[in-house]
């Protein structure tokens, strides 16, 4: 019998090691995190250990909330557990629902998936049912900033340098109610990249949440008539039924669900047929368990699965060994093609960089979990924290 704390109200809890609890007990969490990022690591009573991440931004409230919310329910519960563990989490914290605590839940799942592959001498891929390999990448884009000529010469370059067949740009202002980052940048931006880099590239836009339906689409019939395959985020992601009203109007696919970290929205989402490919964020829905869920549920309904991927850290790499396992998976993998200069917390953050790209493809590799290991010199600059049974 093991007995935690719920940071609900401090009231002890009691439970019974499950049948499925059967293997090492968890016995220590620990977080290493900045207010941009968070590593954590989950340590068995034999010692032996994993690397996991919670989500990107404010990453400091996350892990606090990891250490009150998440541990006391994972803390001397067995590595094989945490399939049950993830369900009961939210029926526990059932008075905190929402996207902190599910980016937390991330932090323990991954870890875990990570000491589970190195466990089993196998990557991650491969214990979800999928195996190691290449996958088709496109250069995601992450500014607004910019204007179209530089932005498909910025293009242009990294297909050169790096083989890039796919490329998503920025289209409206984020969440902008049908404004523009400057007049006429949509406008012109949309034939801009298209012109620049010929027929036969791949072409993705992203709204951030940006539209009314009218506005659109409006917007798609201009993607329509330049051959783009994917419009991301038209309306309001919240406003399900405006993103439904868009994607009946238009032939080019509408994707989404980046945001939504509730399972009950996701079957609400698919049910409504708001998107045509669902975009689940590994880190917001709550790790690769939720994940692979949401998948499933978009396959049930013949929608491809190409998750939202939007920076360097771990999330892309989660993300590779996610689409070489699921029964879905999309046409390719986003993958941040922004730097130092837009993102410098992604300097420094591995001994070895997973993310070698060639002939505009990644590859998951073979070694055991993920692979990774968090550079000595970034722990020591971060702020520590550990729960231990």
């Amino acid at each position: 019998m093991t007995t935690p704390y719920s940071a609900s109200g401090a009231v002890p809890v009691t439970y019974d090691r499950g049948s499925d609890d059967t293997g090492l007990r968890i016995d220590r969490i620990e977080t290493f995190c900045t207010p941009l990022i968070g590593f954590v690591r989950v340590t068995a009573e034999d010692g032996t250990q994993g690397w996991g991440q919670v989500s990107t931004y404010s990453s400091d409230i996350t892990c606090e909330i990891l250490h009150r919310q998440v541990a006391p329910w994972a803390l001397g519960r067995g590595m094989d557990a945490l399939e049950a563990v993830i369900a009961e989490i939210p029926l526990r914290e059932h008075k905190f629902p929402g996207t902190y605590l599910r980016r937390a839940m991330a932090g323990l799942d991954t870890a875990v998936w990570d000491w589970r592959g190195k466990a089993a001498g196998k990557p991650v891929a491969e214990l979800l049912g999928g195996s190691a390999g290449p996958i088709r990448a496109y250069a995601s884009s992450m500014r607004r900033d910019i204007t179209p000529e530089d932005e498909a010469r910025r293009m242009t370059d990294l297909r050169e340098r790096f083989g890039f067949d796919a490329f998503k740009v920025r289209v409206g202002a984020e969440c902008g109610q049908d404004r523009d980052e400057w007049p006429g940048r949509t406008e012109e931006i949309i034939p801009a990249i298209r012109n620049a880099l010929g027929d036969d590239a791949a072409l993705l836009v992203d709204a951030n949440s940006g539209f009314s339906p009218a506005r659109a689409i409006e917007v798609g019939r201009i993607l329509e008539d330049n051959g783009y395959e994917h419009f991301e985020e038209p309306c309001p992601y919240w406003e399900l039924e405006q993103t439904a009203e868009v994607a009946r109007a238009l032939i080019i696919d509408v994707a989404g669900g980046e945001q939504d970290w509730d399972l009950q929205n996701w079957k609400r989402m698919i049910a409504l047929k708001s998107v045509d490919i669902v975009q689940p964020d590994i880190l917001y829905l709550g790790g690769m368990i939720r994940s692979m869920e949401v998948a499933r549920m978009g396959a049930a309904a013949n929608l491809p699965c190409t998750p939202h991927a939007a920076n360097l850290s771990l999330v892309t790499l989660f993300t590779m060994h996610l689409l070489r396992a699921v029964p879905n998976p999309g046409r390719y993998l986003e993958f941040s093609i922004e730097g130092d200069d837009y993102y410098p917390w992604q300097r420094g953050l591995f001994v070895e960089d997973p993310y070698t790209v060639r002939d505009g493809q990644v590859t998951v590799s073979d070694a055991p979990g993920w692979g990774i290991e968090v550079t000595p010199e970034w722990l020591a600059r971060s702020t520590y924290k550990c729960s231990a049974r």
